[in-house]
């Protein structure tokens, strides 16, 4: 049996869990997430605690067991408590600005790139090299996170670029650097 998906999720008071057939939604003070779960797979409301069981021991039950699990736990803590992803720029006149909800990168280009949030996804930029993308979804905060990230990614041989918070960056040695 998988570690994971044996442990039961605890529902926190002030979060309402609906189960309709596949269809999972959970309610809480800042949002609601729904998502659809693969039909194989059983989930039930005991008490105050979400239950995930497999039928069976097949490689595609052991497998969906723990994500599903975990997939639940993610929304049960994002409408409590929500996610964040930080990002930071690094580059000599590499800097962020938020410009109502979206935010402007100047990061080495000839034109500032402009990206818009969705519903659901907020900025911040507490200073100029640095980006927060707050949601209560963490697949879609991730997303945005690296889609920020994309804009200019991080190179090997000065480390410039937009890097997660505390990821650390291979680098590479020069042309001189074989002598």
């Amino acid at each position: 049996m998988s570690r994971v998906g044996r442990k039961p999720i605890a529902i926190p008071s002030g979060v309402d869990v609906k189960l309709d057939n596949t269809t999972i939604t959970v309610k809480g003070p800042k949002g609601t997430l729904s998502r659809e779960l693969h039909r194989e797979i059983e989930v039930s409301v005991e008490e105050n605690e979400i239950v995930v069981t497999r039928p069976s021991d097949n490689k595609l039950h052991r497998s969906l067991h723990g994500t599903t699990r975990s997939v639940i736990a993610n929304m049960v803590n994002g409408v409590t408590e929500g996610f964040a992803k930080s990002l930071e720029l690094v580059g000599v006149g590499y800097r962020a600005q938020l410009s109502g909800k979206k935010v402007v990168l100047n990061v080495g280009y000839s034109h500032p790139v402009e990206i818009e949030p969705e519903s659901g996804i907020e900025f911040e930029v507490p200073s100029n090299t640095k980006i927060i993308v707050k949601g209560i979804d963490k697949e879609r905060v991730g997303a945005y996170a690296a889609k920020i990230r994309s804009v200019r990614e991080p190179e090997p041989y000065k480390g410039k670029g937009i890097k997660y918070e505390g990821e650390r960056i291979i680098r590479k040695e020069g042309k001189s650097g074989k002598k």
